[in-house]
């Protein structure tokens, strides 16, 4: 998978920049922008594996960390538009003019800065996960019970977003985008770079996920999530090992939230639908869970049939996207990972 990443870091933005859109070679920036996005999904799909297939915690809540961390990349391109938008205002966010605000709220300050912009993206989603983990793994809830509290939190979330008083956007969101770090978020050369970036996350992030699963304290974490009883028996404070995975999962999902909102151009409440975080779940479902590699490939795979499906015929992609969920779970229940693993295995075998 990193030698596959590392050749989409050469091959699309030689092939978008440098071959002319007459060959068959090029690679539209449109491309560009959508491949960029399933990397994000990637990303996402490998927090969410590192939590449920690693240590048991099967969330629905990962739509939540993934908008948050999204709103703070917003906010920040929202800080860098300046007196270039509808109202001309220097200090005020086009839709905050319109509502008649008159100054900028506190929590929007220091986000005109990169750093502290992708801080808080990164810390505000973490901040969440241990304030949830430290209260729910040290009550022992677990299953479905901890799945639909998370499912709760990320449908107030969304309320909460939705109402123009929060300060966020309301019901449009953050949208009309500029620039990033002075460049123009328009540009085939920035595209091709934000591209670049996420797909060296990807691989950064997975090689620290697949250490993390293979060190003493991975160990630990795949006993918990087998047996938890046992573990909390011999000594091991199994809350905090618990909570350590989730706050960095959930690091992880603020992080891909960041990097998908220059893709796309824009962020709402929409993101918080519980819907996400349950389509989340079947990436990593259908591309096999513990395997790390089996989830980006699931989130890949998944969110292209969306988009030839949602194009072509829009009211069934609900339908097919279930029917894929329901054969997966009964015929291959370890996922497109563990056939691949198996077929592999047979022909060894037969050679």
């Amino acid at each position: 998978m990193i030698a596959i990443l590392l050749a989409s870091c050469i091959i699309f933005p030689v092939f978008n920049l440098l071959v002319p859109e007459s060959s068959a070679f090029h690679i539209s920036t449109y491309l560009v922008t959508l491949f960029g996005k399933y990397l994000c999904f990637g990303l996402l799909a490998l927090a969410l594996d590192l939590a449920w297939g690693f240590c048991g915690i099967l969330s629905l809540g990962h739509g939540a960390f993934f908008a948050l961390g999204g709103y703070g990349m917003g906010m920040y391109l929202m800080r860098q538009i300046g007196d270039r938008g509808v109202y001309g205002n220097p200090n005020l966010p086009d839709f905050m003019v319109f509502l008649n605000w008159t100054e900028l709220p506190w929590y929007w300050n220091g986000f005109n800065y990169f750093g502290f912009a992708m801080l808080m993206a990164a810390f505000v989603p973490g901040l969440l996960a241990f304030a949830f983990g430290w209260l729910a793994f040290r009550s022992r809830v677990t299953g479905v019970y901890l799945s639909i509290i998370l499912q709760a939190m990320t449908y107030a979330l969304m309320l909460s977003f939705f109402r123009n008083e929060m300060g966020f956007g309301g019901n449009n969101g953050l949208t009309d985008f500029k620039d990033i770090l002075g460049f123009s978020l328009q540009s085939d050369v920035t595209r091709a770079v934000l591209f670049v970036l996420a797909s060296l996350m990807l691989i950064i992030v997975y090689m620290i996920c697949r250490h993390i699963v293979k060190s003493k304290f991975g160990r630990v974490v795949v006993s918990i999530r087998d047996a938890e009883t046992r573990m909390r028996f011999i000594g091991y404070k199994v809350e905090n090992y618990k909570t350590s995975v989730f706050v960095l999962s959930a690091l992880i999902a603020g992080l891909a939230g960041a990097l998908y909102v220059p893709f796309v151009g824009i962020i709402n409440p929409g993101e918080f639908a519980p819907l996400n975080s349950i389509e989340i779940v079947i990436w990593v479902a259908i591309g096999g869970r513990s395997t790390l590699y089996g989830a980006v490939l699931g989130a890949i795979l998944v969110s292209y049939a969306k988009t030839r499906f949602t194009a072509i015929m829009p009211e069934a992609w609900l339908f097919t996207l279930g029917g894929l969920f329901v054969f997966v779970t009964l015929f291959l229940p370890r996922g497109l990972a563990g056939f691949f693993s198996d077929l592999k295995t047979k022909l060894g075998k037969k050679a």
